[in-house]
């Protein structure tokens, strides 16, 4: 008898998507370790193995493009447009492929995040298509206005056929989804004692001048390393390569560790906005500083997100990019909501899957 199989599709965008489907992949497997996770997606395999720690098929296929980016801040609409006409074009070679995939594993369940032809994939192939997410595509799109609204309308119609959508906090309205389901934040768990970490990366300073730079799989391409000269008595942490070698600054290289594991040793975490990297400290109760980020609709949600349920500060690229980083010198804005926001997503994404497969399944479950 073959094993229950949920294959999970991953939006071709950044490390973002690819962490928070990682982690409820994780907690499907802790679950049931029976069930066979297929991960759908071109992220790369190292980024997967850091978030599942047991088995699974690694299937390299990018059904959208999200947004084509320089870096984590610069976007390419003219490129991006060009690869979304192109995907629409072999709309039904994509879903013929992988229905033929689908059928062949006997896969029992789709679980996206959250390209939009996963529910078409899903609908065609004749088993639920469930997703998971904060925002759809339609959503990005459709404010740019111009030949991205037509865009936007197929999208929309492919997740008209989505079965049922796990939305995720610090959401917008979702409209085009017919069945939603809200869960809290995913997001991985830190992997090693504090006082270990300080000890080998050689920390000295306290958690409130210790900060993490972090800016998802795009990075920047100009962080001003040169301002941290400016705080000789803090410590920054980088995921950065390029980074120069400064004595304020650790940098983390390899594969070792993520940014996660470094958020407990901080006192706040500088970013751009990000799902992941606000679920994430949100669910450590880490600070946040966020840099504002234009012409992208999700932002407004992500940074009202943060104000709403974290310590925070936001602050505008040109204040990062040309200022003195003032910033750190100052209080954090305490968050508005006395009410915390919940952290169960992974696991009530999980709790689902694995109860919609064991009653569906052809053999049972250990």
């Amino acid at each position: 008898m073959s094993r229950p199989t949920v294959y999970i599709a991953i939006t071709n965008h950044g490390f973002g998507h690819a962490v928070r489907a990682a982690c409820a992949a994780a907690a499907i497997q802790n679950l049931c370790p029976d069930i066979l996770l297929i991960l759908v997606t071109t992220a790369p395999r190292w980024l997967l193995d850091s978030y599942i720690p047991g088995d699974f098929i690694h299937r390299p296929r990018a059904f959208d493009i999200g947004v084509i980016q320089s870096d984590s801040l610069t976007m390419d609409k003219a490129a991006t447009l060009a690869k979304l006409k192109q995907i629409r074009a072999s709309e039904n070679s994509i879903i013929a492929g992988e229905v033929n995939f689908i059928q062949t594993n006997r896969v029992g369940l789709v679980l996206a995040d959250i390209p939009p032809l996963a529910a078409k994939i899903a609908k065609t192939a004749g088993i639920p298509g469930w997703m998971m997410s904060n925002f759809g595509w339609d959503f990005i799109y459709r404010t740019w206005g111009g030949e991205f609204v037509e865009i936007a309308d197929w999208i929309g119609e492919c997740y008209s056929v989505c079965d049922r959508l796990f939305r995720l906090p610090l959401h917008e309205p979702m409209t085009a989804f017919p069945h939603i389901t809200d869960v809290g934040l995913t997001g991985g768990t830190p992997s090693y004692p504090v006082s270990q970490l300080r000890e080998r990366l050689g920390l000295t300073s306290p958690p409130e001048k210790t900060v993490l730079l972090t800016f998802g799989g795009l990075s920047l391409q100009q962080i001003p390393y040169n301002t941290l000269s400016q705080f000789p008595d803090w410590q920054f942490i980088t995921f950065d390569p390029n980074a120069p070698d400064l004595p304020n600054l650790v940098k983390i290289l390899g594969r070792d560790y993520r940014p996660v594991d470094m958020m407990p040793l901080c006192g706040r975490v500088v970013s751009k906005p990000g799902y992941s990297t606000f679920a994430e400290a949100l669910r450590l109760d880490i600070p946040i500083v966020s840099l504002t980020r234009e012409d992208f609709a999700e932002s407004s949600f992500l940074l009202e997100g943060i104000q709403n349920y974290a310590y925070h500060q936001i602050v505008t690229p040109k204040e990062f990019f040309l200022g003195h980083w003032e910033f750190l010198h100052q209080s954090l804005n305490p968050p508005r909501q006395s009410q915390p926001i919940a952290k169960d997503g992974a696991d009530a994404i999980a709790q689902a899957v694995v109860h919609y497969l064991q009653t569906h399944s052809s053999r049972s479950l250990t």
